[in-house]
Protein backbone atom coordinates (compact mmCIF):
# COMPACT_ATOMS: atom_id res chain seq x y z
CA UNK A 1 0.00 0.00 0.00
CA UNK A 2 2.24 2.99 -1.03
CA UNK A 3 0.31 5.24 0.71
CA UNK A 4 -2.28 4.24 3.43
CA UNK A 5 -3.47 7.64 4.44
CA UNK A 6 -4.98 8.64 1.81
CA UNK A 7 -7.22 5.69 2.44
CA UNK A 8 -10.49 7.10 4.47
CA UNK A 9 -11.52 5.38 7.73
CA UNK A 10 -14.88 3.38 7.29
CA UNK A 11 -17.65 4.80 9.70
CA UNK A 12 -18.97 1.74 11.87
CA UNK A 13 -20.76 1.17 15.24
CA UNK A 14 -19.80 -0.80 18.10
CA UNK A 15 -22.05 -2.72 20.72
CA UNK A 16 -20.96 -3.45 23.82
CA UNK A 17 -24.18 -5.96 25.06
CA UNK A 18 -24.83 -6.60 28.81
CA UNK A 19 -26.76 -9.89 29.94
CA UNK A 20 -28.35 -9.76 33.36
CA UNK A 21 -25.20 -10.33 35.00
CA UNK A 22 -23.35 -7.71 33.47
CA UNK A 23 -21.19 -10.28 31.07
CA UNK A 24 -20.41 -8.81 27.86
CA UNK A 25 -21.10 -10.33 24.57
CA UNK A 26 -18.18 -11.38 22.18
CA UNK A 27 -17.64 -13.58 19.36
CA UNK A 28 -15.46 -15.37 17.32
CA UNK A 29 -15.28 -14.38 13.74
CA UNK A 30 -15.49 -16.74 10.92
CA UNK A 31 -12.51 -15.40 8.74
CA UNK A 32 -10.02 -15.55 11.62
CA UNK A 33 -8.82 -18.79 12.62
CA UNK A 34 -7.14 -17.52 15.52
CA UNK A 35 -8.53 -17.34 19.02
CA UNK A 36 -9.60 -13.39 18.78
CA UNK A 37 -13.30 -12.46 19.69
CA UNK A 38 -15.08 -9.49 19.38
CA UNK A 39 -17.82 -7.52 20.37
CA UNK A 40 -20.64 -6.71 17.88
CA UNK A 41 -19.43 -3.67 15.41
CA UNK A 42 -20.21 -2.58 12.02
CA UNK A 43 -20.64 -0.36 9.33
CA UNK A 44 -23.50 2.57 9.20
CA UNK A 45 -25.06 2.91 5.81
CA UNK A 46 -24.65 6.19 3.91
CA UNK A 47 -27.74 8.77 5.64
CA UNK A 48 -27.74 5.99 8.72
CA UNK A 49 -28.59 6.97 12.02
CA UNK A 50 -25.86 5.57 14.39
CA UNK A 51 -27.99 4.39 16.98
CA UNK A 52 -30.60 2.63 13.91
CA UNK A 53 -26.96 1.48 12.59
CA UNK A 54 -26.34 -0.50 15.95
CA UNK A 55 -29.38 -2.15 16.46
CA UNK A 56 -29.14 -3.11 12.76
CA UNK A 57 -25.95 -4.65 13.21
CA UNK A 58 -26.79 -6.56 16.41
CA UNK A 59 -29.50 -7.95 14.71
CA UNK A 60 -27.97 -8.72 11.24
CA UNK A 61 -25.08 -10.39 13.36
CA UNK A 62 -26.82 -12.54 16.35
CA UNK A 63 -30.61 -11.67 15.44
CA UNK A 64 -31.07 -10.51 18.92
CA UNK A 65 -33.66 -7.83 19.34
CA UNK A 66 -34.89 -7.59 22.61
CA UNK A 67 -32.10 -5.29 23.78
CA UNK A 68 -32.35 -2.01 25.26
CA UNK A 69 -30.29 1.30 24.88
CA UNK A 70 -27.98 1.97 28.56
CA UNK A 71 -25.90 4.66 26.91
CA UNK A 72 -24.39 5.72 24.01
CA UNK A 73 -20.34 6.70 24.64
CA UNK A 74 -19.19 9.94 24.20
CA UNK A 75 -16.75 10.67 20.84
CA UNK A 76 -15.76 7.89 18.59
CA UNK A 77 -12.95 4.91 18.78
CA UNK A 78 -10.64 4.75 15.54
CA UNK A 79 -8.29 1.88 14.92
CA UNK A 80 -5.85 1.39 11.64
CA UNK A 81 -5.52 -2.12 10.43
CA UNK A 82 -2.29 -3.62 10.06
CA UNK A 83 -0.49 -3.56 6.80
CA UNK A 84 -0.98 -7.09 5.61
CA UNK A 85 -4.72 -6.48 6.29
CA UNK A 86 -5.00 -3.76 4.04
CA UNK A 87 -6.24 -4.06 0.38
CA UNK A 88 -7.72 -7.53 1.96
CA UNK A 89 -10.52 -6.59 4.47
CA UNK A 90 -13.42 -4.24 2.84
CA UNK A 91 -11.91 -4.97 -0.31
CA UNK A 92 -8.99 -1.93 0.02
CA UNK A 93 -11.21 0.85 0.76
CA UNK A 94 -10.56 2.07 3.95
CA UNK A 95 -7.48 1.98 6.27
CA UNK A 96 -9.18 1.68 9.32
CA UNK A 97 -12.63 2.32 11.32
CA UNK A 98 -14.28 5.10 13.41
CA UNK A 99 -16.08 3.96 15.62
CA UNK A 100 -19.75 5.40 18.15
CA UNK A 101 -19.86 2.82 20.93
CA UNK A 102 -23.40 1.85 22.46
CA UNK A 103 -24.16 0.00 25.92
CA UNK A 104 -27.05 -1.98 25.48
CA UNK A 105 -28.89 -4.26 27.66
CA UNK A 106 -30.18 -8.29 25.96
CA UNK A 107 -33.40 -8.59 27.28
CA UNK A 108 -33.98 -11.70 25.75
CA UNK A 109 -32.89 -15.15 26.86
CA UNK A 110 -29.90 -17.04 25.00
CA UNK A 111 -31.77 -19.08 22.99
CA UNK A 112 -32.77 -15.62 21.22
CA UNK A 113 -28.91 -15.48 19.99
CA UNK A 114 -28.61 -16.65 16.60
CA UNK A 115 -24.89 -16.28 14.64
CA UNK A 116 -26.12 -18.53 11.88
CA UNK A 117 -27.71 -15.75 9.74
CA UNK A 118 -28.07 -14.51 5.70
CA UNK A 119 -24.15 -13.32 6.07
CA UNK A 120 -22.69 -15.32 9.13
CA UNK A 121 -19.71 -13.09 10.64
CA UNK A 122 -18.97 -15.04 13.93
CA UNK A 123 -18.94 -19.26 14.45
CA UNK A 124 -19.32 -18.89 17.88
CA UNK A 125 -20.27 -16.72 20.85
CA UNK A 126 -20.18 -16.54 24.68
CA UNK A 127 -20.84 -14.50 27.39
CA UNK A 128 -17.62 -13.09 29.31
CA UNK A 129 -16.78 -10.59 32.39
CA UNK A 130 -15.73 -6.89 31.44
CA UNK A 131 -12.54 -7.37 33.26
CA UNK A 132 -11.73 -10.16 30.10
CA UNK A 133 -12.76 -8.25 27.02
CA UNK A 134 -8.82 -7.12 26.32
CA UNK A 135 -7.91 -10.63 26.79
CA UNK A 136 -9.32 -11.72 23.52
CA UNK A 137 -9.45 -8.99 21.06
CA UNK A 138 -6.65 -8.66 17.81
CA UNK A 139 -3.71 -6.68 18.82
CA UNK A 140 -5.36 -3.55 16.30
CA UNK A 141 -8.19 -3.13 18.53
CA UNK A 142 -6.78 -3.79 21.77
CA UNK A 143 -6.72 0.15 22.41
CA UNK A 144 -10.35 0.13 21.56
CA UNK A 145 -11.05 -2.04 23.78
CA UNK A 146 -9.05 -1.07 26.79
CA UNK A 147 -11.35 2.12 26.15
CA UNK A 148 -14.62 0.88 26.08
CA UNK A 149 -13.79 -1.23 28.83
CA UNK A 150 -12.66 1.95 31.10
CA UNK A 151 -15.92 3.81 30.16
CA UNK A 152 -17.78 0.84 30.95
CA UNK A 153 -16.84 0.22 34.38
CA UNK A 154 -17.83 3.98 34.98
CA UNK A 155 -21.56 2.93 33.69
CA UNK A 156 -21.42 0.00 35.82
CA UNK A 157 -20.03 1.39 39.32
Amino acid sequence: MENKKQLPLRIGVGIILLNSKNYIFVAKRVDNPKNFWQMPQGGVDKGEDFLKAAYRELNEETSMINVELIKELDDTITYELPNHLLGIIWKGKYRGQKLKWFVMRFLGNDSEINIKTKKPEFCKWKWIELENITDLVVDFKLHVYKEVQKKVKKILN
